[in-house]
């Protein structure tokens, strides 16, 4: 077992960093902060980020095929420019629901863009309870909701034969699975995989590994947990120096790294003193375990 290490890389005390992408051909990780209104992309090599600031809270990129990137901003999806920062409306999500945004998002293996929406909260998990849906936007900007009822729609990714489609809703402490056809992009059949325990907290942001297996942030628990979901067992836990994860994504040269975003909000002054890198933007090494590469979005 080769030894893990856990490093803060970019030391940047994000109010809430989101969404982390590796895009390999930059060398650079991606990554929102989701009330600040901003995309950040680190450069891994030079060690610098840079920011555009967009209109609305911003909370998930990813990659697009075409160039650029797409970014839930707001209820819409959106393109964004990152040469002029510029964004472009793609579409829009929950008009009837004034109060509501996206939160997490990921694009599947055939270049869908998939995402959810909630309330906006009060303070961190604290708000108005089955606001959200889970939504999906197609190459030709059409859109697909599939169910409502959500609180706070969250960690999203697809099994390696493309067969699962695995999901989080905060507040159910469940990671649930479905039916997941990659020709029509349709779910079904939604049951649940793994039971969050007390001392895991809430079911955040999620990758997938090589074998198949789940990594699961843990917002309050200050862990990222690997999951089969299989077996429903838990198979290992990596405690972070700080309370709020948010999510994770493998990353590196040869995906073998890592990524994992933090948040800041919500912690009292005297919680930030003990946990001065909350917010920042973690590096783990040592796992033994490689990532895929993140989808483009196709549109």
């Amino acid at each position: 077992m080769s030894s893990i290490k856990i490093e803060c890389v970019l030391p940047e005390n994000c109010r809430c960093g989101e969404s982390p992408v590796w895009e390999a051909a930059t060398n650079s990780l991606l990554f929102v902060d989701i009330p600040a209104r901003k995309v950040g992309r680190w450069d891994s090599l030079s060690k610098r980020v840079q920011y555009v600031t967009v209109d609305a809270p911003v909370s998930s990129v990813a990659i697009r095929k075409s160039g650029g990137y797409v970014a839930t901003i707001g209820t819409k999806f959106c393109a964004l420019n990152w040469d002029n920062h510029s964004t472009a409306i793609l579409a829009t999500v929950d008009t009837d629901k004034k109060n509501n945004r996206f939160n997490d998002g990921k694009v599947d293996p055939a270049g869908r863009y998939f995402a959810g929406t909630m309330a906006e909260e009060t303070a961190p998990a604290v708000l108005e309870r089955h606001q959200g849906a889970l939504y999906s936007l197609f190459p030709n900007h059409h859109v697909e909701k599939y169910f409502d009822q959500v609180d706070i729609s969250n960690g999203l990714d697809w099994s390696l034969d493309h067969k699962i489609f695995y999901y989080i809703d905060s507040l159910s402490y469940s990671v649930d699975a479905f039916d997941y056809d990659l020709q029509t992009g349709k779910i079904a059949n939604r049951r649940s995989v793994y039971k969050l325990e007390k001392e895991e907290q809430i079911p955040d942001g999620m990758c997938i590994d090589v074998e198949g297996k789940l990594w699961v942030a843990c917002y309050n628990g200050g862990r990222v947990i690997r999951l089969d979901p299989e077996t429903g067992k838990r198979l290992q836990t990596v405690k972070l120096p700080v309370e709020n994860t948010t999510s994770c994504c493998f990353g590196g040269k040869d995906y073998s790294e890592m990524f994992v975003t933090t948040a800041q909000d919500g912690l009292t002054s005297e919680c930030v003193m003990k946990q001065p890198e909350a917010g920042g933007i973690f590096k783990i090494t040592g796992l033994g375990v490689k990532g895929i590469p993140p989808y483009p979005y196709a549109g």
